[in-house]
């Protein structure tokens, strides 16, 4: 099984990148096997030559399980994480799998999850059969704070704790 994170925060290796690693080592045991941080992408996400946005885009797409997880900026995920998003056709991701993860200072976005990022993921074909993860700035590396969307979660998803079908 080969699993990416897709991370849209502005900031190079983020808290918001963080807290994706620490889902992936919680939920499967290890590393993801790729990690996708559009901040290095940054403005060639708007070049639709691009030869690195056009690779990091087959690493998801050919991905079985895949943490896409944004910063809440105005109430949803990231202007940055969207232009990755469009350019992927509605139905390209109907093989993955995906756990959508917000990350805010607030405790009153816990729902832009829910809300926003995981209906364009479905939109764009992929299954996500947990509920999205919520996590506050201040928990992105405690893994504890995953111990309540676990219970509910880990059953739902494609992998044992070794990450394997």
């Amino acid at each position: 099984m080969r699993i990416v994170t897709v991370v849209g925060n502005p900031k190079p290796r983020s808290r918001t990148y963080a807290a994706a690693e620490m889902v992936v080592q919680t939920l499967t045991g290890r590393a993801p096997d790729e990690r996708i941080d559009l901040a290095d992408l940054g403005a060639e996400l708007l070049d639709w030559s691009s030869p690195a946005v056009a690779a990091a885009l087959e690493l998801f797409v050919s991905a079985d399980l895949a943490v896409v997880a944004s910063p809440t900026y105005k109430a949803s995920y990231t202007g940055l994480l969207k232009l990755f998003l469009d350019r992927i056709p509605g139905g390209k991701l109907s093989k993955l799998t995906v756990v959508p993860l917000m990350v805010a200072a607030d405790p009153k976005h816990a729902l832009a999850g829910e809300v926003h990022l995981k209906p364009v993921l479905t939109e764009l074909g992929a299954s996500c059969p947990t509920a999205a993860l919520f996590l506050l700035e201040s928990h992105c590396d405690q893994p504890e704070a995953l111990e309540h969307w676990l219970s509910t979660a880990r059953p739902r998803l494609p992998i044992t704790q070794k990450g394997r079908r």
